[in-house]
């Protein structure tokens, strides 16, 4: 391999070599080295002199900036006013504010050094579109959430958390999933709430058939009573992104889902004949850019009365790591993002083939470029609605994984940490909120410090949170205080499906495990449950070991400041919402729950885990 590569692509932040969970050194191929150049836009860059500037610097509000150019500087706000000066900077408030003096730029991050612990508290997780019971029918809504809110006040609950709720592709039911977005800063309107019920209800939600009878109720609606001055001024104020994005919608209805799959010609959203066809379509983008207020409306009065009834934090979002390569989030915004290469993971136990996510990764020299916007953007929009986000998969805030397109293996990339946390933090402090940051996997080095010096929360899952065989599981005094706990989440089993090693046997007939492993696996799980009961005897206070009120009280009694129980095993169910590994061969994020929201709500097992919460001062 020649040097010029391996200079570029470690200057680009391509890591050369890592070693993998089985302690193997894994070394980047010049094949590889050179598609993620290339996917970053820096084939053909020419060599940059060192800057005497750094390209950002972290500071914080009301502080010495801490960094002195060495001639004449100017500086421009995050609102827009400037200075200029010599020598120390004035101090600054939070933002992203840009710096430029001899020819060079460096965006100051402002951020507080560290966000605030909530004080203990717990909250429910529930998966929204399947809110509605088979009895109910329909996709769950916003109102639905709304009134599980309402439901949960009394218990004593300070969030109800929810998988991401970005605008997905309406033209793609079959491909639905809540983590391969459309747009991450623009809002599903498929949970707006309607009387639309797909005429074969069932326990399992037929998207083809949902989502269509939906999209017609509210355009009826759109039709028969006009929105009003509300949704002129949110246009306006929304803009040239909102144009278009709901451009992109109407296109999509006419050409296919996939931007790369219409006519040349529409690829380039500035292009003449996209300014035409938003024209000839402007009814569909009239539509398109409601639907966008109406779900924006629902989801604020959603927060709105989940704090009313007594959730402290209210809604528990969470932002997907990626965004779908070919979606609406790409065609708006085309530089924030690398193609030619998609975020995954290497070959780990849980994914021994390693894993592709087919989701489009920031492009860390854009990001830098623009001081964070396209990330300050979609922390900032999710954080509207809600009083704790959670990061999915933080760790690519430290390296994110790059598969290349084609048969070419994967490598990291290194992503500006430092300066991504400091983003996270701002935009929390701006709207008084909690984050959550999604640090499971194959943890880099650091990384965890880095989030608990950032006041951003960890997560423990307690079914891991062991060692040794017979495993041992970790008492609760001995978790971190600085992270939410749970039992599981919803890429794993709930607590009574993993007693059975449910999803063993499933792995094993779909094919994703070899049979002859799996006596081994069974024979583990049974002594992790046996390891589980032990652990949770000291806290069981009369309740059977197998009980969803047992693995409760052993949450509820860890010194983490946050504890999430999921909404599956309060009802007691076997079957977890995504089998990671399936497309297909599994109902991912579609099974119904076997109870409506009034029902959950008034659950007797959610009942008992509310006193035990509360008797360990949650």
């Amino acid at each position: 391999m020649s040097d010029s590569m391996n200079d570029r692509a470690a200057k680009a932040g391509i890591i050369s070599e890592f070693r993998d969970l089985h302690g193997d050194i894994q070394v980047a191929s010049e094949g590889t080295k050179a598609a993620l150049l290339a996917a970053m836009g820096l084939e053909d860059a020419p060599d940059r002199p060192e800057p005497v500037l750094p390209r950002w610097h972290v500071c914080e509000p009301g502080e010495p900036v801490g960094l002195v150019p060495a001639g004449a500087w100017q500086l421009t706000r995050e609102d827009g006013s400037q200075t200029e000066g010599r020598g120390a900077l004035p101090e600054l408030p939070l933002g992203r504010h840009l710096l430029e003096s001899g020819g060079e730029r460096c965006w100051l991050l402002c951020a507080p050094a560290r966000l605030p612990l909530p004080r203990k508290l717990w909250g429910l997780m529930a998966p929204l579109a399947c809110l509605r019971s088979e009895a109910e029918g329909g996709i769950g809504s916003y109102e639905d959430l709304a009134r599980l809110a309402e439901g949960l006040g009394p218990t004593g609950a300070a969030f109800l958390g929810i998988n991401p709720i970005h605008a997905g592709f309406l033209t793609n039911p079959e491909g639905f999933s809540p983590y391969t977005p459309s747009h991450r800063r623009r809002v599903a309107p498929l949970y707006l709430p309607t009387a639309a019920r797909a005429e074969t209800p069932g326990p399992v939600l037929v998207l083809p058939e949902e989502l269509p009878a939906r999209l017609a109720a509210l355009e009826e609606e759109f039709r028969a009573a006009p929105p009003g001055p509300g949704f002129d001024e949110y246009l306006r104020h929304e803009g040239a992104s909102l144009h278009r994005f709901a451009t992109h919608q109407a296109l999509s209805e006419k050409f296919g889902a996939f931007w790369d799959s219409w006519p040349a010609a529409y690829h380039d959203p500035d292009s003449p004949e996209v300014a035409q066809a938003a024209h000839d379509l402007a009814d569909r983008v009239r539509f398109h850019a409601w639907l966008q207020y109406s779900a924006e409306g629902a989801l604020s009065e959603t927060q709105r009365r989940a704090q009313a009834a007594g959730l402290e934090l209210g809604l528990y979002l969470d932002l997907a790591v990626g965004t779908h390569p070919h979606g609406a989030e790409t065609w708006e915004d085309r530089e924030s993002f690398a193609f030619g290469a998609s975020l995954g993971a290497p070959p780990d136990a849980f994914a021994p083939q390693g894993q592709n996510w087919h989701l489009a990764p920031f492009n860390p020299v854009h990001l830098i470029d623009t001081g964070f916007a396209a990330l300050a953007a979609t922390l900032r929009q999710q954080l509207r609605f809600s009083g704790a986000l959670r990061i999915d998969h933080i760790l690519g805030f430290e390296r994110a994984y790059w598969v290349p397109d084609g048969d070419l293996p994967g490598a990291y990339v290194t992503m500006p940490r430092d300066a991504m946390l400091a983003v996270a933090r701002m935009e929390a402090a701006r709207a008084g909120a909690v984050i959550v940051g999604e640090d499971l996997g194959v943890i880099p080095d650091g990384l965890q410090h880095a989030l608990q010096d950032s006041g951003i929360l960890g997560c423990r899952l307690m079914c891991f949170e062991h060692t040794g065989d017979p495993p041992w599981y970790k008492a609760p005094q001995e978790y971190d205080e600085g992270v939410i706990a749970s039992f599981s989440s919803h890429d794993l089993p709930t607590w009574k499906g993993w007693r059975q090693g449910r999803e063993i046997a499933l792995r094993r007939d779909m094919g994703i495990i070899p049979a002859e492993h799996t006596e081994g696996m069974f024979g583990f799980r049974g002594r992790e449950v046996e390891g589980m009961d032990g652990a949770t005897a000291p806290y069981r206070n009369g309740y059977a070991p197998e009980s969803p009120e047992a693995m409760a009280a052993l949450l509820a009694e860890t010194a983490s400041c946050m504890v999430a129980l999921q909404v599956e095993d309060m009802l007691e169910m076997e079957s977890q919402p995504n089998m990671p590994g399936t497309v297909w061969e599994y109902p991912n994020w579609r099974q119904r729950l076997p109870a409506g929201v009034d029902e959950i709500a008034a659950s007797p097992v959610l009942a008992n885990a509310a006193r035990i919460m509360k008797r360990a001062g949650r």
